[in-house]
């Protein structure tokens, strides 16, 4: 039996995380529309209850000095493109300027949600399996409690964003957009 996590999401002190929606990646995803209209409900939502909005970017270091690891994956020539605008930033938004799959190494990131007293770090974005788990359970190791946004992810690789979502779900909240705007409403 899965533990009722919902319960533990609440508006206050919760925090929206919007991950790498650049344009090269969103057209490559299995799922494009629905991902993008779940994103935008959610932002409405957390815009409406003045919860913070954080944008991710990916940010390539100078090829120099990328790792070797990250350079043989094609990194530093990689380009993402701008965050598709049909849910761009405001400019009361957040954007972080990232190199790594995790929002807690070589950002502010922490820091400042710490300030803000902010425990609930609610992940959407591109890709599931990769930065968005990564990242999650990184916030899980350092006492936040992350909630995915079950249908607000998406992936180029279907197969391992479902096995992604699985994996997650038994260690935190994933949740689907119309819950989780229930619980936000709340």
């Amino acid at each position: 039996m899965m533990p009722n996590y919902e319960k533990l999401v609440k508006k206050e002190g919760s925090a929206l995380i919007i991950w790498d929606v650049q344009e090269t990646l969103v057209s490559r995803i299995f799922n494009r529309d629905e991902f993008l209209g779940n994103v935008k409900k959610l932002l409405s939502e957390a815009r409406k209850h003045n919860i913070p909005v954080f944008y991710t970017k990916i940010t390539p270091l100078p090829e120099r000095f990328e790792s070797p690891v990250r350079k043989a994956a094609g990194f530093g020539r990689f380009q993402p493109g701008e965050i598709n605008e049909s849910i761009s930033p405001s400019s009361d938004d957040i954007v972080i300027n990232k190199n790594t799959a995790s929002i807690f190494i070589g950002t502010n990131f922490e820091l400042m949600v710490r300030n803000a007293d902010i425990r609930t770090l609610i992940f959407t974005g591109i890709a599931t399996e990769i930065g968005i788990e990564t990242s999650a359970r990184h916030a899980q190791n350092l006492g936040f409690l992350p909630v995915i946004a079950e249908d607000g992810v998406s992936s180029g690789d279907k197969e391992a964003h479902e096995r992604s979502l699985k994996n997650m779900a038994k260690l935190m909240p994933v949740m689907k957009t119309d819950s989780l705007i229930k619980v936000l409403r709340a």
